[in-house]
C-alpha cells in the first residue's frame, strides 16, 4: 500500500483539490463512499476559486492527504478567534472511506488548530440529517452543543437542495 502523506495545501493544489471534495460528497461516484450527500444535495459542493481563497486566508488552512502525489483527502481549519477553531470540508476518496484517513485527517487539523492559532475547542456543522456521520463524530469525542444554524438553501454555492428541511447541528470538542 503507498504511503499517505499529510502536508498544508497552497493555491496551486486548489485544481487538484476540488474534485476530490466533489467526489466524496456529490453525485454517483460519491455513493461509492459511505458518507455523502448525494441523496440530500445536488450541485458542486465548491469550487476552485472558493479553495484559493480558503488557502490564501491567513485565518484558514487546508491539510491534504496524498498518495503517490494524488490528493486522498483534506480537511480545513478555520481561527474563529476567542480559542475556537472550526473543522470543514472533512473529505476522504469514496474507495478510501473506512481505512482510517478521515480520523487521521480529523486529529492533524486538531493539533493544526492548536499551534497555528491556540485553539483550545474545535467546531463544526453537520447536516441534521447525516445521523452516521454525526454518529462517527461522536465516536472522535465531538457533542452536539445543542445549536442548530440554518441551511443556505438559496444560496447555490453550497449545493442545491433535494428536499426543504436541512438544517446544520454544531458538534464541539474541547482540544486541551
Amino acid at each position: 500500500m503507498p504511503e499517505t502523506t499529510l502536508r498544508l495545501a497552497t493555491p496551486e493544489d486548489a485544481a487538484r483539490l476540488q474534485p476530490l471534495v466533489h467526489r466524496a460528497y456529490r453525485g454517483d461516484a460519491a455513493r461509492k463512499g459511505w458518507t455523502h450527500e448525494a441523496d440530500l444535495l445536488d450541485g458542486d459542493r465548491i469550487d476552485v476559486e472558493s479553495v484559493v481563497a480558503i488557502v490564501a486566508d491567513p485565518a484558514q488552512v487546508v491539510v491534504m492527504a496524498e498518495r503517490d502525489g494524488a490528493p486522498v483527502g483534506c480537511v480545513q481549519v478555520t481561527d474563529k478567534g476567542g480559542g475556537l477553531a472550526y473543522l470543514g470540508m472533512l473529505s476522504v476518496e469514496p474507495e478510501l472511506q473506512g481505512s482510517g484517513l478521515g480520523r487521521r485527517l480529523v486529529r492533524e487539523a486538531e493539533r493544526v488548530a492548536v499551534e497555528r492559532f491556540g485553539a483550545d475547542r474545535m467546531e463544526m456543522t453537520v447536516i441534521v440529517q447525516r445521523t452516521e456521520l454525526i454518529a462517527w463524530y461522536g465516536r472522535l469525542d465531538y457533542a452536539p452543543t445543542g445549536e442548530t444554524r440554518p441551511f443556505p438553501a438559496t444560496d447555490p454555492r453550497f449545493g442545491l437542495p433535494r428536499r426543504d428541511d436541512l438544517a446544520f447541528t454544531v458538534l464541539e470538542r474541547r482540544l486541551t
